[in-house]
């Protein structure tokens, strides 16, 4: 059973409906019994930084994912703010802190010639080529305004270029987490999905 964390911050149908299509048994919940029982979790995820782990804490998620996701190492997916959180600060709309599990800060994009937020179609730079190989390599769906800068290079999964190469995925352990959408991807994001909670079927 796949958790999908439950923490007030949307996102959370288009997910159910991509594992649904999948035939990946899951939940949405912020039961934290419901989170115990867990194979696998997702924190999906739309919106502001500090929202989101305001509304972790009030939940009292914070510490129950950490123990599930960094103690017990359960198989983990961040998406989108999702993504953002499990860093360790964050500046949308201030300063604050995230979870903490990944070194590094999430910033929002320079001003540029591009605009912002970032929204669209674009092509992944895979890192990893064991997390995105050939037949996972192509465009994902993108909307973000911020985007997370690690201190140790080496858990960046992919890349894309958006007023210069920013970070699409991180992976680290247990961890996997993408800014992009996979189930927003469309055949390539179902099949990312697929790919990465074989065995949770």
């Amino acid at each position: 059973m796949i958790a999908i964390v439950n923490y007030g911050m949307g996102n959370l149908a288009s997910v159910k409906k991509a594992l649904d299509a999948l035939s990946l048994p899951n939940l949405i919940t912020d039961n934290h019994e419901d989170i115990k029982r867990a194979d696998a979790i997702i924190l999906p995820g739309v919106g502001s930084f500090h929202q989101g782990m305001q509304n972790l804490e009030d939940r009292g998620l914070v510490g129950l994912l950490t123990e599930e996701v960094l103690v017990k190492k359960k198989q983990f997916l961040g998406i989108c703010l999702g993504m953002q959180l499990i860093f360790k600060h964050g500046t949308e709309p201030y300063p604050c802190a995230g979870l903490g599990w990944i070194d590094g800060t999430v910033i929002k994009f320079e001003d540029g010639k591009l605009r912002v937020p970032h929204m669209g179609w674009n092509t992944i730079v895979p890192v990893m080529e064991n997390v995105f190989p050939h037949d996972l390599n192509g465009d994902y769906y993108f909307i973000h305004t911020y985007h997370a800068v690690p201190e140790n290079s080496k858990v960046v999964a992919a890349k894309v270029n958006y007023m210069g190469e920013v970070v699409a995925s991180v992976k680290q352990d247990n961890i996997f987490a993408t800014q992009f959408h996979p189930e927003k991807s469309q055949k390539l994001g179902l099949a990312l999905l697929s790919a990465y909670f074989q065995g949770h079927a």
